[in-house]
């Protein structure tokens, strides 16, 4: 019984010794609330939490996000290879936008996508009536995951640039012609050129790291006629372009092709005869340098192999 009331006297004297039952520490940014849409800047908020940097911000990617792929390669555009559209326009299936350029707009870039449902478009290039010195059919399976980023030459006078969507009526595109730079391409800096004869054919395999590619095509003032492929598989295309060019020194043709996961290869088929020959650089434009780069943030417990 003396025992008992001493301990009674010790603990009524050093409340500190006493037993207090803690709640357990959670992570508040990956509850409900917090994921709740305007929620999780209140909470934070509330709490004096910072909220996780991002690479644009010059800080530290959160834990699961992705980085930025690197530019290892420098583009003949001066680096405008992706491009923010003013004022994008809504072409439906089966119809038909032009955009007018006068004499000092020497070149234009090109950009198409979809919402994720295939793409099939021409693009004309509309020098004097009934002259179209340019022509492009376009062929993608996602245009979400794989946009249209090229560039036409507007070496001569007034011309015009149609974009046609060949699609159905429920395959609608985003379109955007803008005015490129009016500095000449820089071609200096692609560092590898092959010659492909009329009828040849040659494949640029690139490996997971690749996150997109730049293509130019040019001749010595010849026609130019070409089919430029993207297969990720055994004759899976995700990407087919008809590209013909009346002049190919005059206008050459360059493109920026996304290729998002593993296992892509481009396929460039020269369909001119033997006379026509063509000049192709095929290179790396952004390559991923970390792992949550090429899969998106996922890890390997998040992709399921069947």
């Amino acid at each position: 019984m003396k025992a008992y009331t001493y301990f009674l006297l010790l603990l009524a004297c050093e409340p500190s010794l006493a037993f207090s039952p803690q709640a357990p520490q959670r992570d508040v940014s990956r509850t409900a609330l917090f994921s709740t849409p305007g929620m999780g800047e209140r909470v934070m908020e509330n709490l004096n939490l910072q909220p996780p940097m991002s690479p644009a911000a010059g800080g530290l990617a959160a834990p699961g996000m992705p980085s930025a792929p690197e530019r290892v390669n420098q583009g003949p555009m001066n680096g405008n290879t992706s491009w923010d559209m003013a004022t994008p326009v809504l072409i439906q299936g089966n119809s038909l936008r032009t955009w007018s350029f006068d004499q000092n707009v020497k070149r234009v870039q090109l950009l198409m996508r979809t919402g994720g449902r295939p793409m099939h478009s021409n693009v004309e290039l509309w020098h004097g009536p009934d002259n179209t010195p340019q022509k492009i059919g376009l062929y993608v399976e996602d245009g979400n995951e794989r946009p249209m980023n090229a560039v036409i030459e507007l070496p001569k006078g007034p011309n015009s640039v149609a974009v046609f969507n060949t699609g159905n009526l429920e395959f609608p595109l985003s379109a955007g012609v803008q005015p490129g730079s009016e500095e000449p391409m820089d071609i200096s800096v692609l560092k590898t050129a092959r010659t492909i004869q009329g009828g040849a054919l040659h494949t640029y395999p690139f490996d997971a790291t690749v996150q997109s590619v730049q293509i130019l095509l040019r001749t010595e003032g010849r026609p130019l006629n070409a089919r430029i492929e993207l297969l990720q598989g055994p004759n899976n295309n995700k990407q087919v372009m008809e590209v013909y060019t009346e002049d190919g020194y005059d206008r050459p043709f360059y493109v920026v092709i996304a290729t998002p996961g593993s296992g892509n290869v481009i396929r460039l088929l020269n369909t001119a005869p033997l006379e026509f020959p063509l000049t192709a650089s095929v290179e790396p434009l952004e390559v991923a340098t970390t792992f949550d780069a090429m899969s998106d943030g996922r890890t390997f417990n998040d992709i399921n192999i069947y």
